[in-house]
């Protein structure tokens, strides 16, 4: 499996606000002007909530009190699926000899995003039993088209080159091992 450190974000002021430092960014809050609130903090791919404290007598140049900070840090690793492409599609999917999942996917698709990480999590508790592997739909069409994707996220299991099944959906990780067991 792929592995890749994701950046930390700074998220920047949508009233165009003055930018700032990469670790953080100010986000211009009207619950943060009445006080002290709490404010989510991103650590990893956590989210937890700080207390942000204003004191009435901090107040800028121009009249304001000073903006709350909204951080993202993801720093922690995040397992990737391998991809395979119509050029690899014979060798890692119908050459494979134990079963194989591949869930047919698309960047701009919520739902995708939802069910990569229950498939990662398959694919460690599967491993040496089955191959995950993800398929861009849009950057694949031919292959999508053969096996007749109509909807995604679709997550189909190949054994010895042949399409077995086809769960379409994000699905809870309960179905798609249900699935998975089948072939194994």
């Amino acid at each position: 499996m792929a592995a890749a450190v994701l950046e930390p974000l700074a998220v920047l002021c949508p009233s165009g606000g003055v930018p700032v430092s990469p670790r953080s960014a100010a986000v211009r809050s009207p619950i943060a002007r009445r006080g002290s609130s709490l404010i989510p903090r991103f650590s990893g791919l956590r989210c937890s909530s700080r207390p942000l404290r204003v004191a009435a007598r901090r107040v800028n140049a121009v009249g304001r009190l000073p903006a709350a900070a909204v951080v993202c840090e993801a720093q922690e690793t995040a397992v990737q699926l391998p991809t395979v492409s119509k050029d690899t599609w014979q060798s890692l999917v119908l050459g494979s000899d134990v079963a194989v999942l591949v869930d047919f996917w698309a960047p701009w698709c919520g739902p995708c995003r939802m069910i990569e990480p229950v498939v990662v999590k398959l694919a460690k508790v599967y491993e040496g039993k089955l191959k995950c592997y993800k398929l861009n739909t849009d950057e694949n069409p031919e292959i999508a088209n053969e096996y007749g994707i109509r909807s995604i996220p679709t997550m189909m299991i190949f054994k010895n080159g042949e399409k077995k099944e086809a769960v379409i959906g994000a699905v809870p990780e309960s179905t798609l091992a249900t699935s998975i067991d089948k072939y194994i």
